[in-house]
């Protein structure tokens, strides 16, 4: 299986995330943000955390407008798969590919801990590893990671089973204790925290692990 990671200026959990899917089996390839095509043949792509361009307009706005991101939006147009974690949440939502929006922390604080998080649909290459309620323990690291949807944005989501986990105690302020959401398909996942850093017991979790096995197995019966 092949993965892609992107970087931006100011990416800081690429190599990261680009560990987590080679420990999983997967061949990766760091593509810089200039680059205006993805490598042929991906299974999935990853846009990382971090503060691309240091955030200066609006968390993932300047990233969206990045050469590479077109070729990151034909990628999910066709059927292809890719997760946006932290930042890469951000850039999924300024780009379009998924809905709603990523406000500043209700308590207007960065917030760095674990925290805990509900599965609410293990029906995913994503989530196929974990029970439907499980909770598990994955760290957050954002100042902006309040989600927000409008009501019937939010109806949806639900009547179309694309919200992937909830927090069990809201840290930052997102409508419903949303964390994560999936695309229609369910090809794309975006979430804000981190299950690249819970993929290590060096790191005090492996809750991580099997989200990454999990889009292995998937990838490779697909």
């Amino acid at each position: 299986m092949r993965a892609a990671v992107i970087v931006f200026p100011g990416s800081n959990c690429d190599r990261d995330l680009a560990v987590a899917f080679e420990r999983a089996g997967m061949d990766v390839q760091m593509v810089w943000h200039k680059d205006t095509q993805l490598p042929e043949g991906l299974d999935i792509v990853g846009v990382p955390g971090g503060f691309s361009f240091g955030d200066y307009l609006r968390c993932g706005a300047i990233a969206a407008n990045s050469p590479i991101c077109k070729s990151l939006i034909a990628h999910t147009e066709r059927g292809g798969y890719a997760i946006g974690i932290c930042n890469g949440f951000q850039i999924l939502t300024e780009t379009g590919i998924l809905p709603g929006a990523l406000r500043r922390n209700a308590g207007l604080k960065y917030i760095c801990r674990s925290v805990g998080l509900t599965v609410e649909n293990n029906e995913t290459a994503f989530t196929g590893g974990y029970d439907k309620g499980q909770v598990i323990d994955v760290p957050i690291a954002h100042h902006d990671g309040n989600y927000f949807v409008t009501d019937d944005k939010l109806a949806q989501l639900r009547d179309e089973g694309r919200i992937a986990f909830t927090y069990t105690d809201n840290p930052n302020g997102s409508v419903a204790d949303i964390a994560g959401v999936i695309s229609r398909n369910r090809r794309v996942l975006g979430m804000m925290p981190h299950p690249e850093r819970a993929a290590d017991e060096g790191h005090g979790g492996t809750d991580g692990v099997a989200m990454f096995r999990s889009l292995m197995e998937q990838l490779a019966t697909a």
